[in-house]
């Protein structure tokens, strides 16, 4: 069985000084044996991480648009950002890669898709984040399982970690897999676990833009 944290930044985000060997060293010492790494713009950290970390890396990104963020797994190709929702999605597709809402009807985040705007894009996606540790209040994981029940859609969790400490606070363990086709077959067979991270590490990802910004 796997234990994959399917949502984790790197350095190469504009709000995490995450460094590739600190996620390899928390992930061995925990016994998370799978991520996915969601840069936001970029998948540049993904693909290194992916050449030499001794367990299973999933290529993705978080894709902005004026709805929301929308994240992409299982890419080759970079997708730049922002782009309107469907066109975010049309550029996932032609990849062969894999549609999810990460944290949705979260109220603390604008990056967070809302209900109007979900229901109009639900038949394109392919995963909602029902857990993730990051988001401050339990009623928008409740709003995200019942969204997914609705549309019998498989559901994912992830820490959202900028910081080494938060990865494994939210984790799917599931069925091995090879790769897109046989991961949402996997999916729908975990079972998700995991904790709020602590507010605090907010401060973490807002000092790492502000210096990535000025400095």
């Amino acid at each position: 069985m796997l234990k994959a944290d399917l949502h984790i930044h790197t350095a190469y985000s504009m709000d995490c000084a995450l460094h590739l060997e600190a996620i390899i060293s928390r992930c061995l010492k925990i016994g998370i044996n799978c991520v996915a790494v969601a840069d936001h713009g970029t998948i540049a950290g993904a693909l290194e991480l992916k050449n030499f970390a001794p367990f299973q890396v999933i290529v993705a990104e978080e894709i902005l648009t004026p709805w929301g963020e929308i994240m992409g797994l299982f890419l080759t190709d970079e997708i730049h950002s922002p782009l309107p929702a469907e066109e975010a999605i049309a550029q996932i597709r032609a990849q062969d890669g894999l549609v999810c809402i990460p944290h949705p009807f979260d109220q603390t985040r604008l990056s967070a898709f809302g209900h109007e705007a979900l229901e109009n894009l639900i038949p394109k996606v392919d995963i909602i984040e029902v857990f993730n540790a990051r988001s401050l209040f339990h009623n928008s994981s409740a709003r995200a399982w019942q969204l997914a029940h609705k549309h019998g859609l498989p559901v994912s969790a992830g820490s959202d970690a900028h910081t080494a400490s938060e990865i494994g606070n939210a984790y799917v363990e599931m069925p091995e897999f090879t790769g897109k086709d046989d991961f949402k077959e996997s999916l729908k067979q975990g079972r998700i676990f995991g904790r709020k991270s602590s507010p605090l590490v907010h401060v973490a990802s807002t000092w790492s833009r502000f210096k990535k910004h000025y400095f």
